[in-house]
């Protein structure tokens, strides 16, 4: 099946091996930013284990020791490290896609997202768009992402996503 400018539309095997390639690549990267700090909130985290007492037994520690000590910084990290992860995300799924249409896993598939209007440019708003009922829809509603993802085997006629759908935009095969 062709697109609306003419291209052969992506397969779903092929968008499969490229949203594959995307998520290896964004772990790898938040994997290398987020280990450091990990090991920091760690160190700092088995630095303030409760004492022992003379006998052996463990010192209690009060409910405040444990929420100021244990539960507060912890929720601090996840916060922070979600925000880094929004943002990450954000600028490879959005910032980078709306230069050529594609990420380094459409790259190496030969894939490109593309306006449905054949005249229309890909911006950051379809791009802002495509991420924000890909990621965040799909991560906040439970099968979101697998709704999402398998939309393209029916959709008719140009076997979009959920998110594709939302854009106004549609996934074509490219010659290198």
């Amino acid at each position: 099946m062709l697109g609306p400018g003419g291209q052969p539309l992506a397969s779903f095997g092929d968008r499969l091996l490229a949203y594959l390639i995307d998520t290896a690549i964004a772990t790898a990267v938040l994997l290398v930013l987020f280990a450091p700090i990990f090991l920091i909130f760690m160190v700092g985290l088995l630095a303030n284990l409760p004492e022992t007492n003379p006998d052996g037994t463990l010192a209690d520690p009060t409910p405040a020791d444990v929420i100021t000590e244990i539960l507060l910084p912890m929720l601090l990290l996840q916060v922070a490290l979600f925000a880094v992860m929004f943002a990450f995300y954000w600028l490879y799924h959005v910032e980078y896609l709306k230069r050529t249409g594609q990420t380094i896993g459409k790259k190496v598939m030969n894939l490109r997202v593309v306006p449905l209007d054949p005249t229309a440019t890909l911006d950051r708003r379809m791009a802002g768009k495509r991420y924000l009922v890909e990621f965040v829809g799909g991560s906040l509603v439970p099968g979101g992402s697998y709704l999402d993802g398998l939309w393209q085997l029916w959709d008719k006629p140009w076997q979009q996503c959920l998110h594709d759908k939302f854009a106004g935009t549609v996934v074509v095969k490219v010659s290198r």
